[in-house]
């Protein structure tokens, strides 16, 4: 490979903002070479080092690579014109560059994506229906264990009675029919209420890509990041490796910790309060004279080794903080905010002897006006792919159940969040239709109105999932949910997996009224 300085360029050098092949191993061990802009530079020792963002893939993959990994043959120079100033002077990324861009391929499997159009637009309406743009929210939806004759698929469907107005609602009914001979659970929807086109917030665009954040940020208590500010700077971690309890965390992405801990090789937190310190010895000289052992604020729930504590943002503002911004390591898509007052923090824990370490976490407004019962989720890594996350957000939807609302998480998701929430939410409906039966050989009804209330999820994300699973269908003028036999199985299997549940009789909690500003 040819030495980085003989390249040949205007510059004479590689410098911020090229574009170039860089070799990486992929998930399989195997060696692949895509295109990655070049960040920053520095010199250590003598040798270079280049600070890469692989293209379309995602930020926590950024990382320093030597010369020997770039391919100079198929370098590209940025143009002058390219580069913008932000407002403290410091080059940003190239308008070309994209961060995170969603392949057109993923959009057109529809496996990752979920389709972001108005509920009449996904049905096949005869013509002098399109143009009803919505359905009564209260219209029930019927679901039956009737035989369905002269019935070819294997797939069970649920038939939905429609009224005068044929498009789907969140009450509409649906009615199951049997196959082989046994019976299983259908669910139909009824049309109803118009709804505006743009009444459905969860499709993939609005939530794992920042086109859909406004150019304002709101002045509540909103997380969501401006990604307008984003420099050099904020696009490159800063922190090498993390030590909490027994373990070490790699960071994905830029943390605002004080300038002077990011040249350190190791940073050490304590994982009972978070507190951040130099070395070793500075965290062993602190717990000694640390006297917790679990998160500060009110233990809300126990069972098992799982715990969960509400923290309130006001009255624990140093450990609020410090919280902030260890979870700003692992989350992309957030900003961090140092006045924590309008937060509620909801740690969660894992007991043994030395005390209760610290899993993960979830923060929400005290007052949301857009229906919000979660503003930033995170499971730490060393207990990801373990059941966790799905246990934080059944835990927040099991809090709202408690405050009487429905919920949603703020958008954008990240993509880990995105993939969390479809799948708790697919398995909770399917759970719900599932176990719908039959009362005096009728049709058992329910609607989209009484899914949201038992579920406490948000109508638009139920009918969101409903069309991500595309279970609804429109069948000889009704519409109907068809639950196929792989769709039921792989539920199935994936509940048998699914040992973490959270259990409403072990959750001590009593919401507040954050209107009452005295409360703060």
């Amino acid at each position: 490979m040819t030495d980085p300085g003989a390249a040949l360029s205007p510059q004479g050098e590689i410098i911020e903002g090229c574009r170039l092949p860089v070799l990486r191993r992929n998930q399989d061990n195997e060696d692949e070479w895509p295109l990655a802009e070049i960040l920053s530079v520095k010199d250590i020792s003598g040798r270079k080092l280049f600070y890469v963002h692989y293209i379309d893939f995602n930020k926590r993959l950024d990382e320093w690579v030597t010369h020997e990994r770039l391919d100079l043959k198929k370098i590209q120079f940025p143009k002058k014109e390219a580069k913008t100033p932000t407002k403290n002077g410091l080059p940003g990324s190239r308008p070309g560059s994209p961060e995170r861009e969603v392949p057109a391929s993923a959009q057109a499997s529809g496996k990752t994506l979920p389709i972001p159009v108005q509920i009449t637009l996904r049905f096949n309406l005869p013509k002098e229906r399109e143009a009803i743009p919505g359905g009564e929210p209260d219209q029930p939806l019927s679901s039956s264990s009737c035989l369905q004759p002269n019935h070819r698929s294997t797939k069970r469907k649920v038939e939905v009675v429609s009224p005068a107005t044929p498009v789907p609602s969140e009450t509409a009914p649906a009615s199951v029919f049997p196959q082989n001979g046994s019976a299983r659970r259908a669910v139909a929807a009824q049309p109803g209420r118009k709804r505006k086109s743009n009444c459905l917030g969860t499709d993939e665009d609005s939530q794992d890509s920042s086109d859909g954040i406004p150019s304002a940020p709101r002045m509540t208590g909103s997380l969501v990041s401006d990604r307008s500010h984003d420099d050099i700077v904020t696009r490159m971690k800063n922190i090498e490796c993390i030590e909490l309890g027994r373990h070490r965390l790699k960071p994905w992405y830029f943390s605002p910790y004080p300038q002077e801990l990011t040249t350190l090789p190791v940073l050490y937190l304590c994982e009972f309060c978070l507190k951040y310190g130099r070395s070793l010895k500075c965290l062993q000289r602190h717990l000694t004279k640390c006297d917790l052992r679990h998160p500060p604020g009110n233990e809300i729930y126990r069972k098992g080794t799982i715990s969960f504590f509400e923290i309130d943002g006001r009255k624990n503002k140093s450990y609020s903080q410090n919280l902030c911004l260890l979870a700003k390591c692992f989350l992309d898509h957030k900003t961090l905010y140092y006045d924590t007052d309008p937060f509620l923090f909801y740690v969660m824990t894992e007991y043994d002897c030395k005390g209760f370490h610290i899993v993960g976490y979830f923060s929400k407004e005290k007052e949301s006006t857009e229906d919000y019962n979660v503003a930033c989720i995170l499971t730490l890594p060393p207990y990801q792919r373990r059941g966790y996350g799905k246990l934080l957000i059944e835990f927040s939807y099991e809090l709202s159940k408690v405050e009487g609302k429905t919920g949603t998480p703020e958008k954008p998701l990240s993509d880990l969040g995105l993939l969390s929430y479809r799948s708790y939410w697919s398995q909770t409906i399917l759970e719900i239709l599932m176990g719908l039966k039959s009362e005096s050989g009728e049709r058992p009804q329910i609607t989209i109105n009484e899914i949201s209330e038992i579920t406490s999820i948000k109508k638009e994300d139920v009918i969101s999932t409903l069309q991500y699973l595309n279970l609804i269908n429109y069948y000889k003028g009704q519409y109907i949910l068809t639950l196929s036999e792989d769709i039921v199985d792989g539920h199935e299997r994936a509940m048998l997996k699914r040992l973490l549940r959270i259990d409403s009789k072990c959750l001590h909690f009593t919401p507040k009224d954050w209107s009452k500003r005295g409360k703060w």
